[in-house]
C-alpha cells in the first residue's frame, strides 16, 4: 500500500485532496493524486503533467476490460487540469451509461443522452473568480516553499491589496488605472497604520492623514514591496489562465533614498552608550533588571549576541540560532561555523542566502573577553542551542523576539536612532573591514555577502575559497574607535 499524507486545498474552482505518494515501482505516478468527487476519481501528476484517473465500477470491468480509465488533462497546472477534469469525469461517466445499457443493466437516460445544451453567454470583463479567490489560491499553491516570514509578508499584502481593490472585485476587472489609484492610497499610509487606526480602512485613513498632513508615512520601498508581492500573484494567475494579464506590471514608486542610507551603522557615541549600559557594566540581573544598575555581569544570550555581529559579523538571526556545535576548531582556529545543518531532531535553521553558509574566525576581542569558555559552560551543560534562552518567535524565527528586546534595550541605553537598528551592527562591520583595508573578496566571504548583482562572478566558481588562517589574520584586524574592551570585561 502506497505511503500517503492529505492536505486540503483552497482551490476557485473545486477544493481537492491532495495526497503526496511515496511509490517504489518507477512505472507509477510519483508526485501527487487528488481525490476530485468521490474515492474512485482522481487527480494524478506523472511526469510533470495531470492525468484524471477514474475507478471502473465492479459491474463493469469485465464490460470496459479494465479496471482503470485514465485521461490525459493536458496541462501542468493543477488549476486548469481541475477546470479540465469536470468535463472529462462526465463524458467518462456517459462512457459508463453506454456500457450498463449494453449489458441490460439500468441507467441513468439523463447521464446517457448527455444534458441538453445551454447557450453559453459570452465571458466579459465583469466575470470569472474574485480578487480574493485569486489571492486564496496563490497562497495555497503547494508549490511555494516560503519561509513563515515570506509568508507573513504575502499575508499581509493580501489584506492591505483586499481591503483596497475589494475581495469580491471579479480579477479580470482590475485595471491598471485601478492599481495607480491603489498607490495613491498607499502613499498616504502612516507607519503602524493598523494599530494606529485599527477599526479604519486604507481609504479612510489615507483621507485622514492627508487632512492631517502626517509626515510618518511608509516609505517607497514599502509601497515597492506590496507592489512586487501582488503582482507575483497576478503573475501566478496568468501561468494558471485565471486571468489574461497583469494589471500592475513594471509599477513602482520612486525611491529617492538610496540603499546604503535605508540603514546607518551604528555611530561612536552610540557604541558607547550600548556598552556603558548597565548590562555590560553591572546590572540588578538578566531579567527585567538589565538596565538598573546593580553587581552583576550575567553573560548570557543578550551580553554576547550584540558582540558576536559587531565582531564577527552574522546576522541577527544566524547569531541566535547557533548551535554549541557550530563552534569548532578548524586548522587549530576557533570558528564560528554558519550553516543550516544542526543536530537538533527538529531542526528550525534557516540561511538568508546560499552565500550565507561560511566559516568565520572567531575575532580574538571576543576570546578575550571569555567567549570560548561562555561556550564551553553551555556544551558542558549539554545544551545544543549556544543561546537557549532565546526562544522562537512567531515568524518561526528566533530572532524575533530578540530583536524586539534589542530595540527596548537601545532606547533605554539612549542608543537608538531611526535609521539604526540591530542590523546597524552588520553595517559597521563592513565599514570596519573597508577601513582596516580588508581585501573585498575577503570581506564578502566572512560577510556571507554575494556581489552588487546578487550573484556570484564566473572567477568566483573557481578554487575552494580562503584557508581559515587567512580569514582569521584579516578579521582580527576589525577594530572599533573608541571601544574599549576593558571596560565590559567584568
Amino acid at each position: 500500500m502506497d505511503d500517503c499524507s492529505t492536505t486540503l486545498l483552497h482551490n476557485p474552482v473545486a477544493d481537492i485532496a491532495l495526497t503526496s505518494c511515496d511509490r517504489s515501482e518507477k512505472r507509477k505516478p510519483s508526485v501527487y493524486t487528488g481525490r476530485l468527487h468521490n474515492s474512485r476519481s482522481h487527480l494524478v501528476e506523472k511526469r510533470g503533467r495531470f492525468h484524471y484517473r477514474r475507478r471502473v465500477p465492479d459491474a463493469l470491468r469485465e464490460i470496459v476490460g479494465k479496471n482503470e480509465v485514465w485521461r490525459s488533462l493536458g496541462t501542468d497546472s493543477l488549476t486548469v487540469a481541475k477546470r479540465r477534469a469536470l468535463r472529462i469525469a462526465a463524458e467518462i461517466e456517459q462512457e459508463f451509461e453506454v456500457a450498463r445499457s449494453h449489458a441490460g443493466l439500468p441507467v441513468d437516460q439523463i447521464v446517457l443522452n448527455g444534458f441538453p445544451a445551454k447557450p453559453i453567454a459570452p465571458i466579459g470583463p465583469q466575470s470569472g473568480i474574485s480578487l480574493g479567490d485569486l489571492y486564496e489560491g496563490y497562497m495555497s499553491d503547494p508549490t511555494r516553499n516560503w519561509s513563515p516570514t515570506t509568508r507573513m509578508a504575502y499575508q499581509t499584502t493580501m489584506r492591505i491589496v483586499l481591503a483596497i481593490l475589494g475581495r469580491d472585485t471579479p480579477a479580470r476587472a482590475v485595471t491598471r488605472a485601478m492599481c495607480r489609484e491603489m498607490i495613491e492610497v498607499l502613499r498616504w499610509q502612516p507607519r503602524n497604520a493598523s494599530k494606529l487606526f485599527p477599526n479604519s480602512t486604507p481609504m479612510d485613513i489615507a483621507d485622514r492623514a492627508k487632512a492631517e498632513g502626517r509626515t510618518d508615512l511608509i516609505n517607497a520601498a514599502n509601497i515597492n514591496t506590496y507592489l512586487n508581492k501582488l503582482g507575483a500573484a497576478f503573475n501566478w494567475a496568468v501561468k494558471e489562465e485565471v486571468i489574461d494579464r497583469n494589471p500592475c506590471a513594471g509599477l513602482r514608486v520612486p525611491d529617492l533614498v538610496a540603499r546604503r542610507d535605508k540603514r546607518l551603522p551604528f555611530s561612536p557615541a552610540q557604541l558607547t552608550a550600548i556598552f556603558s549600559a548597565p548590562l555590560y557594566t553591572g546590572c540588578r540581573d538578566d531579567g527585567h533588571g538589565y538596565a538598573v544598575p546593580g553587581p552583576h555581569r550575567p553573560k548570557n544570550a543578550r551580553f554576547w549576541i550584540p558582540l558576536v555581529s559587531m565582531f564577527g559579523g552574522l546576522r541577527l538571526n544566524e547569531a541566535c540560532q547557533l548551535d554549541v556545535a557550530d563552534i569548532r576548531s578548524i586548522e587549530d582556529i576557533d570558528c564560528f561555523v554558519v550553516t543550516e545543518r544542526s543536530d537538533e531532531e527538529d531542526n528550525d535553521k534557516r540561511l538568508k542566502t546560499s552565500a550565507s553558509e561560511r566559516v568565520v574566525p572567531i575575532h580574538a576581542t571576543l576570546i578575550d573577553l571569555g567567549f570560548l569558555d561562555f561556550v564551553e559552560e553551555r556544551r558542558r551543560a549539554g545544551e545544543i542551542k549556544l543561546f537557549v534562552e532565546v526562544g522562537m518567535g512567531a515568524t518561526g524565527y528566533r530572532s524575533t523576539t530578540f530583536s524586539a528586546w534589542f530595540r527596548r534595550f537601545a532606547m533605554k541605553a539612549g542608543a537608538n536612532s531611526r535609521k539604526t537598528c540591530f542590523h546597524s551592527f552588520r553595517h559597521g562591520f563592513r565599514d570596519a573591514m573597508r577601513e582596516a583595508r580588508i581585501d573585498r573578496d575577503i570581506a564578502l566571504a566572512l560577510g556571507g555577502w554575494t556581489g552588487p548583482s546578487g550573484s556570484a562572478s564566473v572567477s568566483d566558481v573557481y578554487g575552494s575559497g580562503y584557508r581559515v588562517p587567512t580569514l582569521k589574520e584579516a578579521i582580527d584586524r576589525v577594530s572599533y574607535p573608541g571601544f574599549d574592551p576593558d571596560s565590559i570585561r567584568g
